[in-house]
């Protein structure tokens, strides 16, 4: 697809500085680019590649455009721009709705004539399939679940019984809905399964990662708020809750039953343990684990950086004398207020 460089604008909502009919075909880095390419510049750490650009048009912030040597259109959130450029750009493939011949599909099913049903996918009975949907080849969909409108599942996703997915969302290929929570008891001398009851129900414009599993619940249901993005191989165990636009990077782990806010994030490899709760506004630094609550806003860590192997055991040493050394400096400090 191409557009001139007023459209662009229009679309974004930026300011343009250059010729408006300039045509823009495609987008690049900026140390790539060439005639009819658009690129973005998020901060000034950039000004260098962004004066030598061959570029057609960079899409920037208002402090750089003193520097931009081609046409420009201006934003304050130049990342955002680019993505909704891009987007424009680079239309998806949307194949025509139909279902295909070698999908099985049971008869109780409503499946949206609008609605496209790819190779070899089984949707169970009772299931409801909405306008727009894009059931790529190889899914399953359990009985009596719901795919809202316009969602897509790309290859070999697996939605479980009872689930309900919302509106406009992504699950990328291997990505599973509904498998059973984690539940065991420990009776007699062997684990015994507790039935995982519940379901799932996720919300509007979310996005599951390949490879990512989001549990059932035991009773009530997991619920997976509009809006949510999770990365490849996140892990959402039962019956917990995660509130509206929460990011979470691959390989998050979430265990049972746990609560978490809006708006917050998780980078990667990110532990929360079981039956805690987590503010709106959070945001949890890399390989950190939460074990306990966080009721405030802000930004936490845990764990330690690397560091050279000497000193890092001698620094993994004094932490497990911690406890004494608190002790100590309680004695001392009473020592001194005595002695005051």
């Amino acid at each position: 697809m191409s557009y001139n460089l007023q459209q662009l604008a229009e679309h974004i909502g930026a300011r343009l500085i250059g010729d408006a009919e300039l045509m823009i075909s495609a987008a690049a880095q900026l140390d790539d680019a060439g005639a009819g390419d658009i690129c973005f510049v998020a901060s000034a750490k950039y000004v260098a590649s962004l004066k030598s650009t061959s570029a057609s048009a960079v899409i920037l912030r208002e402090d750089v455009l003193g520097d931009s040597p081609v046409a420009s259109l201006v934003v304050e959130n130049p990342r955002a721009a680019y993505a909704k450029v891009v987007a424009l750009l680079y239309p998806e493939h949307k194949p025509a709705p139909g279902v295909h011949t070698t999908a099985v599909i049971d008869p109780s099913a409503s499946i949206s004539s609008l609605s496209y049903i790819g190779p070899n996918v089984v949707i169970e009975e009772g299931v409801v399939i909405e306008d727009g949907v894009r059931i790529d080849a190889g899914c399953f969909v359990g009985r009596n679940s719901r795919i809202g409108l316009n969602t897509h599942l790309y290859s070999n996703v697996t939605v479980y019984h009872n689930c309900v997915i919302g509106e406009y969302c992504i699950m990328h290929s291997a990505s599973v809905i509904g498998s059973d929570g984690f539940g065991f008891e420990f009776d007699q001398g062997e684990w015994l399964k507790i039935p995982q009851v519940g379901g799932v129900v996720i919300g509007n414009a979310v996005e599951i990662g390949a490879c990512s599993v989001v549990d059932r619940g035991a009773l009530q249901d997991t619920v997976i708020g509009n809006g949510v993005k999770l990365d490849n191989h996140v892990q959402i165990a039962h019956n917990v809750s995660v509130g509206e636009h929460t990011l979470m990077s691959r390989g998050v782990g979430i265990a049972g039953s746990t609560k978490i806010g809006k708006n917050c994030l998780f980078a990667g490899m990110t532990g929360v343990r079981d039956h805690v709760e987590i503010a709106d506004n959070v945001i949890v630094t890399a390989m950190s684990m939460v074990s306990k609550s966080l009721t405030k806003a802000g930004s936490y860590s845990s764990n330690t950086p690397i560091d050279e192997t000497r000193v890092w055991r001698k620094n993994s040493a004094r932490f497990r004398q911690l406890d004494e050394m608190a002790k100590r400096i309680k004695q001392l400090e009473k020592l001194i207020k005595d002695k005051e």
